[in-house]
């Protein structure tokens, strides 16, 4: 949602790895922006507007991108996305840092405008496949943001590690970090950050982002 110069670029990078793209903004001449050859579809229309969301396929989304020139829009949109249409990864632009707390409570990653680059969402939106917020000189081990399920909200961080094979390397926590200890526990709202060998983020992904398995329980 949003098509200025970021919304555009982050498009077309989605594109370009494989990705089928939806864009929605209500300013249709902002489609400009978007490279000759996108062959996305472009939805004019509210962001938070759920008939628009439904126009631009919403229902089958595996992410969701606010980032319009308005905070609140971008919240409320992405909350819509999350909350009504069941969007897992979902991420906010907003331009005030000191309201990341308050978004981060209700789930939703934000990037604030002063550090953005369309790289970052792609950490955020499509966490197995965008590039890694750190590797080592080798390449071979990643320190990731992963989605988790819900299902692991209350379970040690040594029952996440133990089924996945990852080491918690801290959470953002009501848009603090936290380092974790043996007994620290998931909360709702948590952002996990993870080490994992590279070749293996994304299978940790689908481990995390699936409910414990009954024998974990």
């Amino acid at each position: 949602m949003g098509c200025g110069r970021v919304g555009s670029s982050l498009a077309a990078q989605l594109e370009e790895q494989g990705h089928s793209v939806a864009v929605l903004d209500q300013n249709p001449d902002s489609f400009r922006r978007l490279p000759e050859d996108f062959s996305g579809q472009r939805v004019t229309g509210l962001g938070f507007d759920r008939d628009a969301l439904s126009q631009t396929g919403i229902e089958d989304a595996y992410g969701f991108a606010a980032v319009s020139s308005g905070d609140n829009s971008n919240v409320l949109a992405a909350r819509v996305a999350r909350e009504t249409f069941g969007v897992r990864s979902v991420v906010a632009r907003i331009y005030d840092p000191r309201r990341a707390e308050v978004y981060e409570r209700l789930g939703i990653p934000t990037v604030a405008t002063v550090r953005w680059t369309a790289d970052q969402v792609l950490r955020r939106l499509l966490p197995a496949g965008g590039a890694a917020d750190y590797r080592d000189a080798s390449g071979r081990v990643s320190l990731v943001q992963l989605d988790v399920h819900d299902g692991w909200v209350g379970r040690p961080l040594v029952d996440l590690e133990a089924a996945s094979g990852a080491r918690a390397a801290f959470l953002t926590r009501h848009g603090s970090g936290l380092l974790p200890d043996a007994g620290t526990v998931l909360q709702d709202g948590d952002l996990l950050h993870v080490l994992a060998v590279t070749d293996a983020v994304e299978q940790v992904q689908r481990v995390l982002s699936a409910p414990p398995r009954e024998e974990e329980v």
